[in-house]
């Protein structure tokens, strides 16, 4: 299909041969080979079901994108049988700090694992390429995956029963047909562009600079966040660590700029100076402007096509909540999509899908918003009240959670979801229904890791037989982390709860029975 000159190419694929007839029947056709549309691929091929996976582009790109990949990421990537190898290659860390000015000490800084003894780190840091290339091998292991990169989608026909599609090679074009098309194909998505569905929400006239440089430094791990700093008055800055001495650095322009300009390096390079001295040495490895928006579809679910991702979403970069939202979406959808495959939830299942993936981008669309007005306030009073609060933040602790350079990407509660069994009995904390799991060591295993990816039961102390349909983790039988477990959960002797294959509480009970269990999970699949 060949490639615009102006997309780095990281990994070179190749082009995958055209099938041997012209047109083809498969169950799931996944278009759109990003981080998303390979964690999907992956989701559903560990799951057992073949899997067609169609990407124009017949290579990774390299450039600059998503690096920062939130803890609820990196639980998902470990139920895909990818997180060691993802957190072995990134940059780890859990504090953010947050500067003011000329100030040498942070007004205000927070830590992105609060809660202690668990797994993975609040945040971690690599490039999107390098999650790309996991991914990617991890899925040319399993047969039910056939991965055709240079194969462009170039019309999609819905009906009632599935999805037609028209494909292109340099070579040929044959035809697909697809009980479930999956977009997973990007913020100019062409499955959106062709079934005329459109964006909603706000664009903001704001330009960012990224420099991504590489230099030795003795930097901490963390991530830094800088309001009107001297190095770049009135506008703000941000420097993250990546592997292979690979820096971030964010720099904000205002609107009325020259992008060409902006990023000649005779134009960036006084900017990277001015910010880390001048005689540091680096040498440059991408330079872009981005502007953004906060926008979704209407819905994320039109018959048997299916949105996740940057298709059926967007938001402003800070807080990174853009792919760490699109792998949100892939947890959700996985697991609806495989009972309705094996005939055991209606195909009417995956409106929870269209329900609780909306609330996950509403609510990263609301944080990014917020975010983005308190970094680049538009008037004299949003930014009297923006200094107001970095003044107050210095001394008082309760203006310092008001200080917002960025909400950064947390697991999206649905309490209100109509799959969760809303709770009987009294509870003053722990994990409510609609929440994810909390992780735990129990004995020398972590406690997401034993919940894979199935209903499971996880009871301090279970009497009598298993519910049909579930697994008991019994961590009543755990004594070293029972007192940890029972104060994370609200437990006492005898409770439990329910847990869905993506982690999250369908239900819990202080004296569940068999019967609670099985009506519990006939509603959390959809049966009730």
């Amino acid at each position: 299909m060949g490639r615009p000159s102006d997309i780095p190419v990281w990994r070179h694929i190749g082009e995958a041969p055209c099938p041997p007839s012209g047109q083809e029947r498969v169950t799931i056709a996944i278009v759109g080979a990003g981080p998303v549309g390979l964690a999907m691929a992956l989701e559903f091929g560990r799951r057992g079901h073949q899997v067609l996976l169609l990407n124009r582009p017949d290579f990774i790109s390299a450039g600059s994108k998503a690096i920062c990949f939130s803890k609820r990421s990196l639980d998902i990537f470990d139920r895909l049988g990818v997180g060691d190898a993802i957190v072995e290659k990134g940059v780890s860390w859990n504090v953010g700090k947050v500067f003011w000015g000329d100030r040498p000490d942070p007004v205000y800084q927070f830590d992105m694992l609060p809660v202690k003894e668990q797994k993975r780190p609040g945040f971690l840091n690599i490039p999107q390429y390098h999650v790309e290339d996991i991914l990617f091998d991890a899925a040319s292991t399993l047969s039910s995956i056939d991965m055709r990169f240079g194969h462009e989608v170039t019309n999609v026909l819905p009906d009632d029963d599935g999805v037609d599609l028209e494909v292109r090679t340099s070579l040929n074009s044959y035809k697909v047909r697809a009980d479930w098309v999956i977009a997973c194909d990007g913020s100019r998505s062409p499955i959106r562009s062709m079934l005329g569905l459109e964006f909603e929400g706000r664009i903001f006239e704001d330009n960012f600079l990224i420099a991504d440089i590489r230099m030795k430094g003795d930097h901490p791990s963390e991530r830094w966040f800088w309001f009107d700093p001297p190095f770049n008055p009135g506008q703000s800055a941000l420097m993250h660590k990546q592997p292979d001495d690979i820096w971030r650095l964010d720099f904000q322009l205002g609107w009325n700029i020259d992008r060409k300009a902006a990023v000649a390096p005779e134009n960036v390079e006084p900017l990277v100076r001015a910010m880390l001295g001048p005689d540091v040495e680096f040498s440059r490895e991408w330079y872009s402007i981005y502007t953004f928006q906060c926008r979704r579809i209407e819905r994320f679910l039109h018959g048997h096509v299916i949105f996740a991702g940057d298709s059926a979403h967007l938001v402003s970069p800070f807080g990174a909540r853009g792919c760490n939202g699109g792998f949100a979406d892939i947890d959700n959808l996985g697991w609806k999509l495989d009972l309705i495959l094996r005939g055991e939830a209606p195909a009417s299942f995956l409106e929870t899908y269209d329900e609780e993936a909306i609330v996950t981008a509403d609510e990263n669309i609301r944080n990014s918003t917020r975010s983005t007005d308190f970094i680049t306030p538009k008037s004299e009073t949003s930014r009297a009240f923006r200094d107001a609060v970095l003044e107050l933040a210095q001394d008082f602790p309760f203006a310092r959670p008001f200080v917002n350079s960025g909400r950064l990407s947390t697991a999206i509660s649905y309490p209100d979801s109509g799959i969760n069994t809303p709770d009987m009995d009294r509870w003053v904390g722990g994990v409510a229904p609609g929440s994810p799991v909390i992780d735990v060591p129990i004995g020398n295993r972590w406690l997401l890791d034993r919940l894979g990816n199935r209903f499971v039961v996880l009871a301090d102390g279970w009497q009598g037989p298993a519910p049909d349909g579930v697994e008991i983790i019994d961590v009543g039988i755990a004594a070293e982390t029972l007192q940890l477990i029972r104060r994370r959960f609200d437990f006492s002797p005898g409770a439990a709860c329910l847990i869905r294959p993506d982690q999250y509480v369908a239900a819990r009970w202080r004296t569940p029975t068999p019967a609670l269990v099985s009506d519990a999970l006939r509603r959390a699949r959809g049966l009730a």
